[in-house]
């Protein structure tokens, strides 16, 4: 007879009437790894914040049964209290503070009198530290001078800290490299084998396929099935077919015929050098060159801190680095770009990776991110927006992409991740661009919405623009591209053709420049 820590029965859940949640069951085992699978907008996150307090008692209906007992949580240091942690995609950190500081936030390590006792703060960090894999860690190092593997793990030690039975991951890969995320993905298995039980919500389902001892599919806020590894099939194929509802053969649509021509060379770029922004000494990108034509996907590949981003950036208005050299050509033709206007006038446009924090002002609504980009040239006249205008177009992109939303005046920051990268896309498409930059464009987003990106990007190609594609998956590159160059340590080592581009042949191009540049 399994050992089940938590029961949560028929979970429903409403905002303005509309059930995010309804009728969810879940049954988790004490001692395992428990994955929530769902489309963007399924409700695995909203299920979680109602277990963990952050839906207070009272605002859901149904029950939470954890340990044999009915629980009623009304904030966060409720469920902490009985050993339930959630560590959110948006990691709550203090910036500013040290590692030992975050580590034991809220859990303050103090004497008789109330008062800090730094001594035992720090031997106690350094003890907690080495239980996630960062011994030797300097305790006194502010947590924005770490990169976001190490601070995700600080987050796990920091729920250790406060006697943690249950812990909850909501994407803990999304920003990480694959070596950071097979890093972390250890650190939840011995986690397990100390007998924490673990809820896993995640969009890399060989990940999960390879961590999770039972899966719970979500779908439309209805729960769909359970999936355990013992007795189930357990593959990717599977889980996908239970989150989007039936057999998805090709996960990356095809884009051939007659409507798809590739053309003249679009965007050129000539013997480009940036500077890091902090450093005028140091070099982060080397002699660059490559072009983009007409109905082309270009990919750009290359391990993290290679350069990509940082070479995109420095093109879209100069918005990275100094003392910047080189030339840019628009259709043959030599373009000045110093700012984003410069960039936007010349039709380029750039979709960051950090969607929230470059590429969506999070408090407004669908219709003014989707507009503002091409506001002055499409929306206003004399300084004055056609706000029909602007509702109509919205409506339109909204339908074009399948943006789920309740309506096109929804609040940007209440829709799921895959539908805010929706919006984005529509921002830069409604300002026409010939040429769009788009900086790793399906992260932290599932399948489903990872399919319709795909053929936003195919529609662009068919209508002639010019795009590139930068990407830490490889298998997107192969699957989306029609040519990919590869990056490492700032300079391109390799050009790839279609037929040409493998993990293999991506990598050797990587190892082979490594060598070169460990040689000179």
């Amino acid at each position: 007879m399994p050992d089940i820590i938590l029961e949560m029965n028929h979970i429903t859940k409403a905002f303005s009437g509309v059930k995010a949640l309804d009728d969810v069951n879940l049954k988790v085992e004490k001692g395992t790894i428990h994955a929530l699978c769902g489309e963007n907008g399924a409700g695995k996150s909203t299920l979680m914040n109602v277990l963990s307090g952050v839906y207070p008692f009272g605002t859901y209906e149904g029950d939470i049964i954890y340990k044999g007992e009915k629980c009623e949580f009304h904030k966060i240091k409720d469920s902490e209290d009985k050993g339930i942690v959630i560590i959110h995609q948006e990691l709550a950190l203090s910036p500013y503070l040290s590692i030992a500081e975050n580590v034991f936030m809220g859990n303050e390590q103090t004497d008789i009198k109330g008062v800090i006792n730094w001594r035992k703060t720090r031997s106690a960090a350094k003890e907690i530290l080495a239980e996630v894999g960062l011994e030797g860690e300097n305790v006194d190092t502010p947590v924005n001078k770490l990169g976001v593997g190490k601070q995700q793990l600080i987050e796990i030690a920091k729920a250790m800290t406060k006697n943690v039975e249950l812990l909850i991951l909501d994407e803990p890969t999304a920003a990480l490299n694959d070596e950071e995320s097979a890093h972390l993905l250890e650190i939840m298995l011995n986690l397990k084998k100390k007998g924490v039980t673990c809820i896993m919500i995640s969009h890399k389902l060989n990940e999960i396929e390879y961590v999770a001892d039972e899966i719970t599919i979500i779908r439309d806020g209805k729960t769909i099935e359970t999936l355990n590894k013992k007795t189930d099939e357990f593959t990717e194929d599977r889980i996908i077919k239970g989150m989007v509802g039936r057999e998805l053969t090709n996960r990356y649509p095809l884009r051939e015929g007659p409507d798809y021509n590739i053309g003249e060379v679009i965007l050129e770029v000539k013997d480009w050098n940036v500077f890091h922004p902090d450093d005028p000494t140091r070099q982060v990108i080397k002699n660059v060159n490559f072009n983009v034509r007409a109905g082309e996907v270009v990919g750009f590949a290359g391990l993290m801190g290679a350069g990509r981003t940082e070479l995109a950036m420095s093109i879209f208005g100069r918005e990275y680095g100094q003392h910047i050299t080189g030339s840019i050509k628009m259709h043959g033709k030599p373009v000045k770009i110093h700012k984003v206007s410069d960039a936007i006038a010349n039709k380029i446009a750039y979709t960051s990776e950090d969607r929230k924090t470059y590429g969506l002002v999070l408090i407004d609504d669908v219709k003014h991110n989707m507009t503002m980009a091409a506001l002055k040239q499409s929306f206003s006249n004399h300084g004055i927006v056609n706000a029909n205008e602007e509702i109509l177009k919205a409506e339109e992109y909204k339908k074009k992409i399948n943006v789920k939303a309740n309506s096109v005046n929804q609040v940007v920051s209440s829709l799921s991740g895959g539908n805010q990268q929706k919006v984005v896309l529509a921002k830069w498409m409604l300002a026409q661009p010939d040429v769009l930059i788009l900086d790793e464009p399906t992260r932290g987003i599932d399948v489903g919405a990872k399919y319709e990106i795909y053929e936003a990007i195919n529609d662009l190609a068919k209508m002639g623009k010019a795009i590139i594609v930068i990407s830490s998956e490889m298998p997107e590159i192969i699957g989306t591209c029609d040519r990919a160059y590869v990056i490492n340590e700032g300079e391109i080592c390799g050009e790839l053709g279609k037929e040409d581009i493998t993990q293999e042949r991506i990598m050797e191009y990587i190892m082979a420049h490594g060598r070169k540049g460990g040689n000179e």
